[in-house]
């Protein structure tokens, strides 16, 4: 990956932030934290990574996404809108009576998404489901947030994944370190995840989660594995946005006008 191709994708990771945050303040409701987070992994899945066809959202043969974190569904949404499955001006009907976009993604109202997913610990049996039906014909990516490890039913999923060998699954962990009520840490301890993995049979790897050159690196050595891969990424709370940086009181809570103005500036400046 070049420079230049590095400064777009950037830059379309900031219009993703910004399009997630104007759909979150228009509601009044919604998750900023968890949806900045992972504005690089989605933009670097749907620009660069995935097979899929806005003017064909149910084609066959296309690349699965699980949000298994739904709640980032905004960042989900804005990557969905800007690659053309629907509307950028459809964003701003997030969590509206009667519009397509849900507070959590539902794949029977918006066009490009594969899963229902907001229960915390699901989305992951689901993925291991397209995996397993998919028998080498596309690949399946999920994201978890590390929140969501402390869930029983995710390594239920990691097991099965490793009896299947699925080596067409993906697992991205969006580790920001802080969940609904604080840290992770301090709520359940979730220790050495890729080396969990690891122990599980999977392949694993850690990487800064906003850098692209080192997503798309560890993506590339995952896809030559006999095995399902995590990619644990690094990743900051509300990254972007300095007052929700590693903030746990800005994982549920809409801004205000005052507070989305700043947001805005700060994204735009690249605070």
């Amino acid at each position: 990956m070049v420079k230049e191709e590095i400064r777009e994708l950037e830059e379309k990771a900031r219009k993703n932030r910004l399009l997630s945050l104007e759909g979150i303040y228009n509601a009044r409701s919604g998750h900023p934290g968890g949806s900045l987070s992972i504005a690089e992994m989605v933009t670097y899945l749907y620009f660069c990574e995935m097979r899929v066809d806005p003017e064909h959202p149910d084609m066959p043969g296309r690349d699965r996404l699980v949000l298994s974190k739904g709640h980032g569904a905004p960042a989900l949404y804005a990557a969905l809108a800007m690659r053309g499955f629907f509307p950028e001006s459809e964003l701003k009907n997030l969590r509206k009576l009667g519009g397509i976009l849900q507070g959590h993604p539902d794949m029977k109202k918006t066009p490009g998404i594969d899963m229902s997913t907001g229960s915390l610990g699901q989305g992951l049996s689901a993925a291991c489901g397209m995996a397993l039906a998919a028998h080498g014909a596309y690949n399946v990516f999920c994201i978890v947030g590390d929140g969501e490890l402390q869930e029983g039913q995710i390594w239920e999923a990691v097991m099965l994944a490793n009896h299947y060998r699925l080596s067409n699954l993906y697992v991205l962990v969006d580790y920001n370190k802080v969940q609904l009520s604080g840290k992770v840490d301090d709520i359940s301890l979730p220790g050495d995840i890729e080396e969990k993995f690891r122990v599980f049979g999977w392949y694993a790897d850690t990487i800064d989660g906003h850098d692209f050159a080192s997503i798309e690196s560890a993506v590339n050595a995952a896809k030559g594995q006999d095995k399902p891969a995590a990619i644990i990424c690094n990743t900051v709370k509300g990254k972007g946005v300095s007052y929700m940086e590693g903030n746990y009181k800005w994982h549920g809570n809409a801004p205000g006008d005052e507070l989305y103005e700043k947001a805005v500036l700060e994204i735009n400046q690249g605070v």
